[in-house]
């Protein structure tokens, strides 16, 4: 497993006796299936996975988005667990009758790490398995799913210490057996990395996927269901908006299309004036779509394409698409009631200044850039402090260790531009939706 060479590389230089505790921030909402002598059965069906569509029709259909709301603050989405073990159960029975313990990716680090099955409350939301007001595992969705309780994983909060290591684990790695293993977060919760603790508390991330991460010290779901409600890694909750393809679009387009791996080459082109005049419009639906559409068929488009187009307005039509699609996540927010005038952002999408300008005048709010780059591998190691005791809360650890590098503030004028822009933008995907259900339902 590469967390077991991974770790002996990052102590290099280091005191590995001064180590008290590993935390993990993983990705959200992966099977991963064991047997009964603890040996993985498939490979993980990922988060972006959108074999589910059946599955989701299903159970947001046949057993009724109100049902699945009342059972777990939430609806199916192509990428949660439930969908993929209904998968599983219909497409590989043989493999589906040797499961004992399921658990999602940074799970499984843990259980390698300790020999405890278990996993935190912020990653068990997104598995449409999980009581989310209630904190429990759902005996009806359970039952649904075909399993039971005893194949799920013990719950914890995020910052508590699951066990420590097993010493064959601790040689391998040069680290004391002491060492405390806390449960860990969805990598979207392990955005207290970014500070993003306390009522209305907002991260934008700009990674593989997007999301909008919205804190809450009491629990509260989307009627609509437009956007999740989970448990944070804080110990309180969370409502998050989650596109499926975010600065993956960005990468697509310029390594797969263009043939370059020059970014800030191609963006220089994107001077100020042009922005929010572009005449292309992008949709960045590539793998589908979660939040706020819902929609496994939904697919990327250009539009506005003319034989003057050039490669800047293609390039800058996928920055706006992006932002333009984050932007439908934070509009159900605010039709919520929910008062957004800034947030943090974070992801490799963060680093670009000129893509940070774009979303900060989409938006109409100003973003601040923490110091570290690395929100939730930061807060992973941030929990893992709560754990060891070094801080007696997550949010104290946040005050103490979170710093913001710079802001940036929206130009009213711009601003005003791009918002005729997304106007425009609405329109194109209800357009286009009974089309890509024909072509790809």
């Amino acid at each position: 497993m590469a967390v077991l060479e991974g770790i002996p590389q990052l102590l290099r230089g280091f005191d590995a006796g001064q180590v008290a505790g590993i935390g993990a921030g993983g990705q959200m909402h992966g099977l991963v299936v064991l047997d009964g002598d603890g040996q993985v059965i498939r490979p993980a069906i990922l988060w972006n996975d959108g074999r589910t569509a059946k599955e989701v029709e299903y159970l947001n259909g046949a057993v009724g988005q109100e049902r699945l709301g009342r059972l777990t603050a939430n609806i199916a989405f192509a990428g949660f667990t439930a969908p993929k073990l209904l998968w599983m159960r219909e497409n590989e029975p043989e493999r589906f009758a040797r499961i004992r313990k399921i658990m999602l990716p940074k799970d499984y680090i843990n259980y390698v790490l300790t020999g405890v099955h278990c996993t935190d409350y912020s990653d068990a939301s997104g598995t449409l398995l999980l009581d989310v007001a209630r904190r429990c595992w759902s005996g009806e969705m359970l039952d649904l799913c075909g399993v039971t309780e005893e194949q799920m994983p013990r719950l914890f909060e995020s910052y508590e210490v699951v066990g420590t290591l097993r010493p064959e684990i601790a040689g391998r790695l040069g680290l004391p057996e002491t060492v405390k293993v806390c449960a860990g977060a969805g990598d979207n919760a392990a955005a207290v990395g970014t500070g993003t603790v306390g009522e209305g508390a907002c991260n934008i991330s700009l990674g593989t996927s997007g999301t909008v991460f919205i804190s809450s010290e009491r629990f509260g779901a989307d009627p609509h269901n437009a956007l999740h409600a989970f448990a944070h890694a804080d110990g309180h909750y969370h409502l998050m908006g989650c596109m499926l393809s975010a600065a993956s679009c960005n990468k697509w387009l310029m390594e797969d299309i263009f043939g370059t791996e020059d970014y800030a080459g191609e963006q220089a082109k994107i001077t100020s004036g042009r922005l929010g005049k572009n005449r292309v419009f992008f949709l960045p639906y590539l793998m589908g779509e979660r939040s706020p559409i819902n929609d496994t068929n939904a697919r990327g488009a250009f539009i506005g394409l003319t034989m003057d187009t050039s490669r800047a307005d293609m390039l800058q039509a996928v920055l706006e698409g992006v932002a333009f699609a984050i932007r439908d996540s934070v509009e159900v927010a605010r039709s919520l009631g929910i008062d957004i005038r800034c947030s943090k952002i974070c992801g490799g999408g963060a680093r670009s200044p000129l893509w940070k300008t774009i979303l900060a005048n989409v938006l109409n709010i100003r973003l601040d850039v923490p110091a570290s780059e690395q929100g939730p591998g930061m807060g992973g190691a941030m929990l893992a402090m709560t754990a060891c005791g070094a801080y007696p809360t997550v949010e104290a650890a946040c005050q103490k260790l979170v710093r913001t590098a710079s802001a940036v503030e929206p130009d009213p004028e711009l601003a005003a531009l791009y918002e005729a822009r997304y106007r425009q933008f609405k329109r194109l995907y209800p357009a286009l939706k009974d089309i890509f259900a024909g072509l790809y339902g």
